[in-house]
């Protein structure tokens, strides 16, 4: 890995990881924006989804139960992580892929997916990665597919603004909070990106995004 591809853990330190999934839920309304995530990629039966950096499996999850007849894969670069899912996918009887990857080096052939979803995962990339994984995501999609993701983005109203003082200083969230992502996801290739949605959570402003190739 070179020093541009940085790997960040859930909640930034490994030792961390055990609180992801209680931090998710009770600090950042999950569930709510999550599921705005799913609804808004109106996925149909048969189609194929990736949810992109699944991290504990809460979203590759819920994309299956709410979607049984699509074909769900998770993908992410934490081992460790992996193994929750795995876990979490059992408890729930579901059949998912897990497949382990980076954001920026996907795993898979050209045109394989309908559907990209990502929650919570570019802010951790450098600008680089970044771009490469946009790169990355087009090249996996089907022509007329989809990217629908939620992640930091610009501030909106005082509060999250107050909060991205800070919240730009951490990982790699600058370029997020100065809004440069519809830009990122252009230079990829993306057309009619859009922001529709914007949640306030403790930790800041997101927003949900999409992108069609």
């Amino acid at each position: 890995m070179s020093k541009t591809e940085k790997y960040i853990p859930a909640l930034s330190f490994a030792w961390l990881t055990p609180l992801y999934d209680p931090f998710l839920k009770w600090g950042m309304r999950e569930e709510v924006f999550k599921r705005h995530l799913i609804q808004q990629a109106q996925i149909q039966p048969g189609m194929r989804v990736l949810d992109l950096g699944c991290g504990t499996g809460t979203l590759t999850v819920l994309v299956k139960q709410m979607h049984p007849e699509a074909d769900v894969v998770g993908l992410d670069g934490d081992q460790a992580i992996l193994e929750i899912a795995r876990s979490k996918a059992n408890q729930a009887s579901v059949n998912i892929t897990l497949d382990y990857g980076m954001a920026f080096q996907l795993p898979y052939p050209g045109h394989l997916f309908d559907r990209v979803l990502s929650s919570l995962v570019i802010h951790h990339l450098s600008t680089e990665d970044k771009q490469r994984t946009m790169r990355e995501i087009y090249r996996v999609l089907q022509p007329g597919g989809e990217l629908h993701m939620v992640d930091f983005g610009k501030p909106h109203g005082i509060y999250a603004w107050l909060i991205s003082l800070i919240m730009r200083r951490l990982e790699e969230s600058a370029d997020n909070i100065q809004g440069l992502l519809p830009e990122i996801m252009r230079n990829a290739g993306f057309q009619q990106v859009e922001e529709p949605a914007q949640y306030t959570t403790i930790v800041g402003g997101l927003s949900l995004f999409r992108a069609q190739k």
